[in-house]
Order: C-alpha cells, then sequence, then structure tokens
C-alpha cells in the first residue's frame, strides 16, 4: 500500500510504519549505538545499498547521481536517543544515573528502564524520585526532581550495594528507557525517541521509494546517520564533498510556534542560528508545490546535526526540516503524515 499524492511520490507507508517500529524498539542511547546501526545495515542491505561506518560510528550510504559536476547533498538523521548511564550504585543496592543528553528529569519519573550490562546482560528497573511515596513522605509531592534526587529500583533481589554489584552492574552501564511505541490506526504515533527515529524511517522511506522507482538523484546523495546527536557533536565531521546538508530532525511545537504533529516543519533558524536562506525557501517553495502541509518556524532551544556540522568548520549550506512532534524529550507524539510528508518533500528536493 502507498499513499498517492499530487504529483506522485507515493511513499510506501506500511513499510515506513514497519521501519519506525523496529528503530523505536531497539534501544540506542548515545554512546550505545551499535545494535540500532546493526539494524540500520541489515535493512539498507535489503534495498541494495551499503552502510558504511566511520570511526565514530556513525553510517553512511551513498547514492550516485546523475551530474557529477553538483556537489554533493547529505541528508542527516540520528539514531541516537536519551538515556542515562550509572554514576554510582547507592548504600541501598539502587542506582543513582547521570543524564545522556538534555530533558527534564520530572519526564522520567516512573518510567520502566533497562541497565544494559558491558558483559551483555540486561536488568529491567523503574526510574523513581528518592521520596517515591505520598504516603510517607510529607513532601513527596514538592520534593525537586533533579539528578541527585532520583533513582533507579532494580527488579531482582536486591538489598544493598553488594546484591547489585553481584548482578554484574557497574559504573558506566547505560540506561534505555522503555519507549512504549504505539502507532495508531488512525495515524498518530506516540513514543519515547520520535526525536529522531521519525526522521530517520523518513529516510528509508526516501531510499525505497528510489529503489522502486529506480529514479536516481540530480547529484550525489549522501545519507548520513549520526550516532552522539544528542550529546551535540553527531554530524561535526561529514565527507569533504558534500556541499549542501539538510538535517532531518523533529519539529519543535508550542508556544508561538505554528507547526502541529501533522506538519513538515521548516525551520529558518534555531539557537545556532539561521539557516541557509536560499536552500530554506526552496523547500518552502516544493512544500507548497508539492501541496504538503507545512510550517516556518523558529525554534528557541534547539540544534542540530547541521549545526554540529557547521561548528565542526565544514564549508557547507545547510537547512533544517523534520515531522512536527510534541512534547519533544518527553513522551513525544507525531502523525504519519508528517513523517511520509518529511520524505516526500525530501524527494522533491533531490529530483
Amino acid at each position: 500500500m502507498t499513499q498517492t499524492v499530487p504529483n506522485g511520490f507515493q511513499v510506501n507507508a506500511p513499510y515506513v510504519e514497519e521501519i519506525l517500529m523496529k528503530l523505536l524498539t531497539t534501544p540506542s542511547p548515545s554512546g550505545y549505538c551499535m545494535h540500532i546501526m546493526k539494524l540500520l545495515e541489515e535493512e539498507a542491505a535489503k534495498l541494495g545499498y551499503e552502510v558504511e561506518r566511520t570511526p565514530k560510528g556513525n553510517g553512511i550510504v551513498t547514492i550516485p547521481g546523475a551530474s557529477a559536476e553538483e556537489g554533493t547533498l547529505a541528508l542527516t538523521a540520528h539514531v541516537d536517543t536519551l538515556g542515562a548511564m550509572v554514576r554510582s550504585i547507592k548504600a541501598n543496592g539502587m542506582l543513582r544515573i547521570t543524564p545522556l543528553g538534555g530533558y527534564a528529569m520530572q519526564t522520567i519519573e516512573g518510567e520502566y528502564c533497562t541497565i544494559h550490562t558491558r558483559d551483555g546482560r540486561t536488568y529491567e528497573g523503574t526510574v523513581l524520585s528518592t521520596k517515591p511515596s505520598v504516603h510517607v513522605y510529607s513532601d513527596a509531592r514538592e520534593w525537586k526532581r533533579e539528578e541527585a534526587n532520583m533513582e533507579i529500583r532494580i527488579d531482582e533481589d536486591v538489598a544493598g550495594k553488594a546484591d547489585t554489584e553481584k548482578l554484574g552492574i557497574a559504573v558506566g552501564d547505560i540506561v534505555s528507557w522503555d519507549p512504549r511505541a504505539k502507532i495508531l490506526p488512525n495515524g498518530w504515533i506516540k513514543s519515547r525517541h520520535l526525536d529522531d527515529k521519525a526522521s530517520v524511517a523518513a529516510l528509508f522511506g526516501v531510499l525505497e521509494w528510489l529503489k522502486r522507482e529506480g529514479r536516481t538523484p540530480e547529484r550525489t546523495l549522501k545519507l548520513i546517520f549520526s550516532t552522539y546527536e544528542e550529546v551535540g557533536h553527531g554530524a561535526s565531521y561529514i565527507p569533504p564533498d558534500v556541499t549542501e546538508m539538510i538535517a532531518v530532525d523533529m519539529g519543535a511545537l508550542g508556544d508561538d510556534l505554528s507547526a502541529t504533529e501533522k506538519d513538515v516543519s521548516i525551520c529558518a533558524k534555531d539557537s545556532s542560528g539561521p539557516y541557509d536562506y536560499e536552500m530554506t525557501s526552496k523547500l518552502i517553495e516544493l512544500a507548497k508545490r508539492e501541496q504538503l502541509p507545512h510550517a516556518v518556524d523558529i525554534y528557541p532551544h534547539y540544534g542540530s546535526d547541521a549545526s554540529a556540522a557547521l561548528r565542526g568548520g565544514s564549508n557547507i549550506r545547510a537547512a533544517l526540516i523534520g515531522p512536527g512532534v510534541h512534547a519533544s524529550h518527553g513522551m513525544e507524539r507525531t502523525h504519519r503524515d508528517a513523517v511520509l510528508n518529511t520524505a516526500r518533500l525530501l524527494l522533491a528536493y533531490i529530483l
């Protein structure tokens, strides 16, 4: 099944949704992306594409273009997500954590999680405040949700630090959040980590369309899947032949921003500064031509892989688009239309 749009970019919706669920259910906090990169390699191979790995773990798919004279266009999306690392094992056997990525501590309170030990074992747990019960602590409601006041209760027979250590859990172990991913029949998609796995799924929608239709992009195309975006340096290095980059990342919603969860969000400026005027204008023009619901917005507290590439010294033009995502870095939600239309806008740009 594909969805028909006015000018014919019929992105395979079931395929995109299938890929998205695989991505969402594969743990990948920043610094722990080996499993999801293996998944990407396998999925790309099914379409006949090879994923080249960079030394720090990013993946690159290269598709030769029709013109050798044009510069290379990069599309980037990040597979890494928010998560945590074990900071210390407490005397009571519970775990103190340190965040991976920027989120408010109240957004993880009560969340189920998985602790990943370095020898390959996994244990389930729950993130709680250190005063988790209103029946016991008079200030439980007011207790500040900050790193020092949060801990993980492990679902094992643990009564003290020694018991936890016997499980093989140690400082530096990775903690991933249960994504609670759901794709509803009416098109709503709710899950943790739609930032940025929804965009990764959109890029695979682009790859599947190019392969199915037998089309060649106007210029060489590199799809870059980065692994450290949430900590600021995901695509700080990009191949030197790249002259333009479109970062494909979730669109911020709320306050005076105009995008919705059904829109393709086109970012004119974020906290790193304005994006390339000509590229942004072209994306707006193409969204109008393809009759894709979209909005142009300013993201006040945001940086992207394009920001990292520019700060890393890349001599490129850059733009930023993505599906609108509500409650970013919390319990996120988007809509199927926004993900598919992001893929369609990218196809319009590269063709």
